[in-house]
């Protein structure tokens, strides 16, 4: 072998060495607990006739703190943080769109549902912004809170027909993630029973069916 060849080699090794230890001693990434929104409401008995009108439930609009996948808590003020180690399954606009979309699914009443995941025309679409949807400490008192500004939009031409803001606030007796996991599920459950009746009662208002 010659002579450049062989300092080539021996270069080349030397890198792969220093490549090796560098990758030994970089930090592994924290595994995360990964959540779904649970589900605690049962599911509702479909009525004899169904709604003639069709529905699409949007995703809400969301800045930047509550649009991702992180489960965000507000220890003090308004400073707003989020728990280590934990995420939810899809970002907090995903997660209530969803949500929403099984509540009208349970309730029964408008069974011709979708999502803006597909582009369909549909007589009213369901839309707002998510304005909170988080943990909240005041003092010694620890709640979920869930905040969404609704809007009832008419689909073929995208007028307002109606607007409404709904707010929860569940209650934490204890603050494992677990707990508030589940305090989620309960906030979000009050939200959809309430955005539910409303959305089906102004729908019905405004296409006069």
């Amino acid at each position: 072998m010659k002579r450049a060849d062989r300092l080539f080699a021996r270069l080349a090794l030397s890198a792969a060495l220093v490549m090796t230890g560098a990758c030994s001693i970089l930090p592994k990434g924290e595994p995360l607990d990964i959540y779904r929104l649970p589900v605690n409401q049962a599911g509702a008995t479909a009525p004899s006739q169904a709604l003639p009108w069709s529905l699409q439930l949007l995703k809400p609009q969301a800045g930047d703190a509550l649009n991702s996948a992180r489960i965000a808590v507000l220890p003090q003020g308004n400073l707003i943080s989020s728990y280590k180690a934990s995420r939810w399954s899809d970002p907090a606009p995903i997660l209530l769109r969803n949500r929403l979309l099984d509540g009208f699914q349970r309730d029964g009443r408008v069974q011709l549902l979708s999502t803006d995941d597909s582009n369909l025309q549909t007589d009213l679409a369901l839309g707002g912004d998510l304005q909170a949807f988080q943990t909240e400490y005041q003092g010694t008192t620890v709640q979920v809170v869930i905040r969404l500004d609704a809007r009832l939009i008419r689909g073929n031409d995208q007028k307002i027909l109606a607007s409404r803001r709904f707010e929860v606030r569940q209650p934490l007796t204890e603050t494992g993630i677990p707990a508030v996991v589940t305090g989620f599920g309960q906030a979000s459950d009050a939200l959809t029973r309430q955005v539910v009746d409303w959305a089906v009662g102004q729908g019905n208002r405004a296409l006069k069916r």
